[in-house]
C-alpha cells in the first residue's frame, strides 16, 4: 500500500464536466482504486447516454470523479471513485456534496446507490452522509472467475 499524498491546495481544486478526453489520466485511477474496474467503454456509454458525470481535479492531477443517471424523482449513482492517494481527506464527502446539489437543482427527491457488501469503508462514508441501508441485491458485483458478491442498496432522501 503506497503512503498516502498530502491533500493539493484547496484553492486549487475544482469540478470539472468528465469528458472523453480526461478518460486517459482517469482510467489509472479507476484501475487503482478497483479490483473490477470500469472499462473504458463503460465511461463512454455513460457519458454518451447523458448521465451526469463531474471529475474532481487539483490542477490536472485526478482526485475523484462521479457518474449518476437521472431518474423521474431520483438520481441513482452509479461510480464515484476517490484516488487511493488521496482517500481518507474528505474527498468523497465533497462530491456527494456536488451531486446532492445538482440533484436538488433537478428535482429529484432521493439518491440511490449500491455498494459491495466487503467495500467497508465506501458504506461508512455513505452512512456517515447520511444514506440508509434499504435492501441487498444478491450477487450484484463479480467478484472473480465464477464469483459474485451482494451488494448493499441505499438511499437518502433530498
Amino acid at each position: 500500500m503506497s503512503a498516502l499524498l498530502a491533500p493539493p491546495d484547496a484553492s486549487e481544486v475544482r469540478f470539472e464536466t468528465l469528458t472523453p478526453d480526461w478518460l486517459d489520466a482517469m482510467m489509472p485511477v479507476e484501475l487503482a482504486a478497483y479490483a473490477h474496474p470500469w472499462s473504458r467503454t463503460n465511461f463512454l456509454d455513460a457519458l454518451a447516454a447523458g448521465y451526469q458525470a463531474q471529475i474532481l481535479l487539483a490542477d490536472d492531477t485526478v482526485l475523484g470523479y462521479f457518474v449518476a443517471m437521472q431518474g423521474v424523482d431520483e438520481v441513482h449513482l452509479l461510480n464515484i471513485t476517490v484516488d487511493p492517494a488521496y482517500q481518507g481527506q474528505g474527498w468523497s464527502h465533497l462530491m456527494l456534496d456536488a451531486l446532492a446539489l445538482w440533484s436538488r437543482g433537478q428535482k429529484a427527491q432521493w439518491l440511490w446507490l449500491e455498494a459491495r457488501v466487503g467495500n467497508t469503508r465506501a458504506l461508512h462514508v455513505y452512512t456517515r452522509y447520511g444514506f440508509n441501508r434499504v435492501g441487498m441485491r444478491k450477487d450484484y458485483y463479480p467478484n472473480g472467475p465464477g464469483q459474485r458478491e451482494h451488494a448493499i442498496v441505499m438511499s437518502m432522501p433530498l
